[in-house]
């Protein structure tokens, strides 16, 4: 039997009967009936099956909606549709001209809508913290997604993973705006060490974002819900899902209980953040204070120098450079780093360069000293972790509040070093410094449709079982279109580029 439920058009329009079968409560009828309302009710108790009120991100939101002229308000009311089957999920879509442009499909549906209601809401404070900073970035963000001939709006990827924040780190250890985890930013050629981690480059993390999504897309057959799906979960995961359920509709796929609930609120966050963004007064967000964009210039540093030499050279403060080189982990630029760019305010170039090519090289860089971090071993005494360390027994004593003769097997010791000789993380494992290895560089090549491991290895004259073993490639795996495998390697030796073994001419 149909129920009959008065949808009001506050201030505007007198009561209008609409004719609804569903007799549960919809948030999407009350976002039609209150129109031009500056509060929205909570919806606590009206969200879709399988959503709570809490989320990964911190986020925002107040509420509210505006409308325009009569014909326009008219067209914000949902006409419901008869509901055939009352054990059917029930969806309410609002006309397209109430979705902001975009070059990534938008949609919005009771997921999406969730996650409006949670950023106007519970979540406001921080989502308004991300739309302050986002206009920091977003203009060198598109700058380079265009580059690529991506969508501008795959920007918002980056709001929802970081709330565009450099320094940012997840409790997976992903970094950075775009929160690539180690693996992943050193396949897309981001330097990571101690010295320097170049995931919190929002230059060049977004040109490493740009290639992953790139990729991403034309493995999910030009479906950018499935490749932010990707983005979250991992490529394996979504082609596993996919051949699960037999479909690469990403709703279908998120009904299941295969993908994490992590990258099932994915997508429909980021779609929820880019509505709201793209028309923030629209959705209660009038009043953020945007932060201006980042500018900068870049000057080549041929040598290690010190930030803080760096800032004198210019008259600015050292934590001005610090915020434009987040990538930066120490006090200066890496020492193993010929040609390292460092960023500059905007307008500093010319009085850089002329006051750095008058500034001795001796004085460009203090030496200072730093800790690592070392697990004695069985055999380990003071003595020889000194001796191996370039340091002596006394000053490891006193640094760890140890006896000389103290007994250290197992300890994790704090080892006062040149910053130049500053080792990694130290484990039991640990053996003495070697020598530095050479450094290895991958060729890669992009998939496509009717590759094989044989063709492949054919092509580009390498063994198919090497090429199955660099790219972790199992049995008779089949190759997906637009996945990227290694197909050379090289070694860096005096200067010159070697071919490992086995690696192709490619």
């Amino acid at each position: 039997m149909k129920k009959a439920v008065l949808l009001l058009v506050i201030g505007l329009f007198p009561v209008f009967p609409v004719l609804a079968s569903e007799t549960r409560h919809s948030p999407l009828m009350e976002l039609a009936a209150l129109g031009s309302a500056s509060t929205l009710p909570d919806l606590s108790g009206s969200m879709p099956a399988g959503f709570d009120s809490r989320s990964r991100g911190g986020a925002a939101g107040t509420a509210g909606r505006r409308t325009g002229s009569l014909e326009a308000s008219m067209r914000d009311l949902i006409v419901i549709e008869e509901q055939m089957d009352s054990d059917d999920d029930f969806e309410l879509k609002l006309p397209e001209e109430s979705l902001p442009e975009s070059d990534i499909p938008l949609t919005l549906n009771a997921q999406v809508e969730y996650f409006i209601r949670y950023f106007q809401t519970s979540g406001r404070k921080g989502f308004a913290k991300w739309l302050s900073r986002s206009e920091r970035y977003i203009p060198m963000m598109k700058e380079v997604l265009k580059k690529h001939e991506l969508p501008e709006d795959l920007v918002y990827l980056a709001m929802i993973e970081s709330g565009f924040t450099p320094h940012a780190v997840s409790v997976a250890s992903a970094v950075g705006p775009w929160q690539f985890i180690s693996g992943t930013g050193k396949r897309y050629d981001l330097r990571i060490d101690q010295w320097i981690d170049e995931r919190r480059d929002p230059l060049k993390s977004t040109v490493a974002a740009a290639l992953y999504l790139k990729e991403l897309y034309a493995m999910f057959n030009n479906d950018w819900y499935l490749a932010a799906a990707g983005y979250n979960a991992g490529e394996n995961k979504i082609l596993r899902a996919i051949d699960r359920y037999n479909t690469r509709d990403f709703w279908e796929i998120s009904k299941g209980s295969y993908l994490k609930r992590e990258t099932k609120e994915y997508v429909p966050k980021l779609l929820a953040a880019a509505i709201i963004a793209k028309e923030p007064a629209r959705h209660g967000f009038a009043d953020v204070a945007y932060l201006p964009p980042i500018e900068f210039d870049t000057v080549t540093i041929p040598s290690r120098t010190d930030l803080e030499v760096a800032a004198k050279l210019i008259d600015v403060d050292y934590q001005v450079l610090k915020e434009l080189n987040p990538e930066l982990r120490r006090w200066c630029t890496p020492p193993n780093y010929p040609g390292y760019e460092l960023k500059i305010p905007k307008g500093k170039k010319r009085d850089f360069e002329q006051a750095y090519a008058q500034l001795p090289e001796d004085q460009r860089y203090t030496e200072r000293i730093v800790y690592a971090r070392y697990r004695a071993r069985k055999k380990d005494t003071l003595a020889s972790i000194a001796s191996r360390y370039g340091t002596t027994p006394q000053a490891l004593a006193e640094v760890n509040r140890l006896k000389v003769t103290a007994k250290v097997r197992g300890r994790t010791l704090l080892v006062p070093v040149a910053a130049e000789k500053e080792p990694a993380v130290q484990t039991a494992k640990a053996a003495a410094p070697r020598k530095e290895s050479p450094k290895e560089f991958n060729k890669y090549y992009t998939v496509k449709k009717g590759d094989t491991i044989a063709s492949l290895a054919r092509k580009f004259n390498i063994s198919a079982r090497i090429l199955a073993a660099w790219n972790d490639l199992k049995g008779k795996m089949a190759l997906r279109p637009g996945k990227r495998l290694i197909i050379a390697k090289y070694m860096e030796k005096k200067g010159t580029m070697v071919p490992v073994s086995g690696g192709g001419n490619g």
